[in-house]
C-alpha cells in the first residue's frame, strides 16, 4: 500500500543542512572581527590607511547587532508575502552587499555600513531558519532540526578562526562572499514549507512540497498533510493582529521565547566569545590567540552537535536545566578566579588551569541547552497564525541585548573588575534554571496543536492517551 511507503526521512536533514549553511555564514560573519581587528589597528596594513581607535573597534563589532535588530521585521514581512524559502534567499542580499563593502572599504564609514548590512541579513536568517526547520520536520525530529541553527552557527566560527590566522584581509572577505553565494544557490532548489502553502489555501503545492521533503508519493503523505491542514485551518480561524499578539497563548509563547533569549544573552555567551583573548590574557595564560580561539570553536561545534542527537530523546526542559546549572557553576568559578586575582591572593598562582577549564565547561553547558534550544522553541511555541508577526519580537530583543552586553562588557569590567561581571552572569544562569523549571513546557513529541493546548492549560492528546 502507498500509505505504508517508508519514505526517505533523511531528506529533511539534508534540507535543514542546506538551509543552515546560511547560519554557518552568520558564524563566519560574527567571527570576522577576531582576525580583522588586528589588521585594522595596524595603520601600515589597514585598508583604511589609518589605525582604528578602541572606541571605533567597539563600534565595528557592535554595529552588527544594531543591523540585526531590524532584520527580523523585514524577514517577517517577506515570509508572509512570498514564503520562508524566498525570505531566506533574500537574506543573502544584505549579507553579500556587506561583504562586498568590506572588500572595497576605504573609509571607516563604509566599514560601518558594511557591518550594518551584514547584521540586517543575519537578523533575517535567525528569524526564519528555525521557523522553516520546525515546519518541515517530523514531530520526532523537530528538536534535532531546530538545534541545527546553533550547530551550524558554531561551525561557521571555525573557518574564520583558521583562515584568519594566515589569510589577507580581502581573502577573508571573499570567503565570506562565497559562503553566502553557496547558501543562496542551494536554497533555490529547496522546497517551500508546506504549511506556508496551506496558509495560502494552496493544497496542491503543499502536497508536492511535503512529498519532496518526505521522499514519498503524494498519496502517501496525504494523512500527514490532512493533519497539517487541520492545524492550519484551526489556527487561521483566529485572526492575527497586533492586538491579539498580546493575548492568551500568543502572549505566553512570546513571553517564554523572549525570556529564554534574555537569559541566553545575560548568561554571558557573546561577552565570552567577543573577549575570549582578553579573558585569557587577564588570567595570565599566554596561549596564542589563534590556538585559543580554534580550541573554543571546536568545543562549541562538537557540543552543539551532541545536542542534535539527544534533544529528541531527553527533551528540551531537561537539557535547558542541565545547561543553566553548568553555566552557573562555570561562571561562578571564573568569577572566583578573577576576584582572587584582583585581590592578589597567593593561591591564585596554583589555579592557572581554572580559566580554560571553566571556559570549556561553560561552552559545553551553553551549547547543549541555552545556545540552540531557545531558537528551536521559537519555531515550536509560537502559534501558526502569528509566527510571521510574532517571531521578530524575541529575535530583535536578542540582538538588542547582544549589543548592550558586547558594547559594555569591557568598560564595565575595567570599572568594577571581571570577577563581579562573571558572578552576575552566574546569577542570571541560576534565574534561568528556575524560569525553565516553572514556565517552559516540554514540547518533545508534541504536535503544534498539542503544544498550544499545553500553553492554554489543557491536556494534550498525547497526555490523554497515556492516561488511558
Amino acid at each position: 500500500m502507498e500509505a505504508d511507503e517508508p519514505g526517505q526521512l533523511w531528506r529533511q536533514y539534508i534540507i535543514a543542512g542546506i538551509v543552515n549553511i546560511g547560519m554557518a555564514s552568520t558564524g563566519y560573519t560574527i567571527g570576522w572581527t577576531s582576525p580583522a581587528h588586528p589588521i585594522l589597528k595596524n595603520a601600515t596594513i589597514s585598508p583604511l590607511g589609518v589605525a582604528v581607535t578602541t572606541d571605533q573597534e567597539a563600534w565595528i563589532g557592535s554595529l552588527l547587532a544594531i543591523g540585526s535588530i531590524f532584520g527580523p521585521f523585514l524577514s517577517g514581512y517577506i515570509s508572509s508575502k512570498w514564503g520562508y524559502k524566498w525570505s531566506l534567499i533574500c537574506s543573502g542580499i544584505p549579507l553579500l552587499l556587506g561583504w562586498i563593502l568590506i572588500v572595497i572599504s576605504s573609509t571607516l564609514y563604509i566599514l560601518y555600513a558594511a557591518r550594518l548590512f551584514c547584521g540586517l541579513g543575519i537578523g533575517m536568517l535567525f528569524t526564519n531558519s528555525p521557523l522553516y526547520c520546525a515546519e518541515i520536520a517530523t514531530v520526532d525530529s523537530r528538536g534535532a532540526l531546530g538545534s541545527f541553527l546553533q550547530l551550524f552557527n558554531s561551525a561557521g566560527f571555525l573557518p574564520i578562526y583558521f583562515i584568519g590566522s594566515f589569510a589577507s584581509y580581502n581573502t577573508i572577505a571573499y570567503v565570506g562572499c562565497s559562503f553566502v553565494a553557496v547558501f543562496c544557490v542551494g536554497m533555490i532548489f529547496m522546497p517551500e514549507s508546506p504549511m506556508y502553502h496551506l496558509t495560502k489555501n494552496d493544497k496542491e503545492a503543499a502536497t508536492k512540497c511535503l512529498a519532496k521533503i518526505r521522499g514519498r508519493s503524494p498519496k502517501a503523505v496525504q494523512s500527514e498533510l490532512d493533519k497539517m491542514n487541520a492545524e492550519v485551518t484551526t489556527a487561521m480561524a483566529r485572526t492575527a493582529t497586533i492586538k491579539t499578539l498580546f493575548q492568551g497563548n500568543n502572549l505566553k509563547a512570546i513571553f517564554i521565547c523572549c525570556m529564554l533569549l534574555f537569559f541566553q544573552q545575560f548568561c554571558g555567551i557573546d561577552a565570552v566569545l567577543f573577549y575570549l583573548i582578553t579573558i585569557f590574557d587577564a588570567s595570565g595564560m599566554r596561549l596564542e590567540s589563534s590556538i585559543a580561539t580554534i580550541i573554543i570553536g571546536i568545543v562549541l561545534t562538537v557540543a552543539s552537535g551532541i545536542t542534535s542527537f539527544v534533544v529528541d530523546k531527553y527533551g528540551r526542559r531537561l537539557l535547558l536545566l542541565i545547561s543553566t546549572v553548568g553555566t552557573a557553576i562555570s561562571m561562578g568559578l571564573l568569577g572566583m578566579y578573577f576576584t582572587l586575582a584582583d585581590s592578589h591572593v597567593s593561591v591564585v598562582d596554583n589555579l592557572s588551569f581554572l580559566p580554560i577549564l571553566s571556559l570549556v565547561m561553560y561552552i559545553v553547558a551553553f551549547s547543549i541547552g541555552l545556545g540552540p534550544l531557545p531558537w528551536a522553541l521559537i519555531g515550536e511555541l509560537l502559534p501558526i497564525e502569528v509566527k510571521n508577526i510574532a517571531s521578530p519580537i524575541p529575535t530583535s530583543l536578542c540582538w538588542i541585548l547582544m549589543f548592550f552586553v558586547t558594547r559594555f562588557f569591557s568598560p564595565i569590567g575595567e570599572a568594577i573588575g571581571m570577577g563581579p561581571e562573571f558572578f552576575t552572569f552566574g546569577v542570571f544562569s541560576i534565574l534561568a534554571f528556575f524560569f525553565t523549571l516553572l514556565y517552559v513546557p516540554e514540547t518533545k513529541g508534541k504536535t503544534f496543536e498539542e503544544i498550544q493546548d499545553i500553553l492554554s492549560g489543557k491536556s494534550s492528546r498525547s497526555q490523554e492517551k497515556s492516561k488511558c
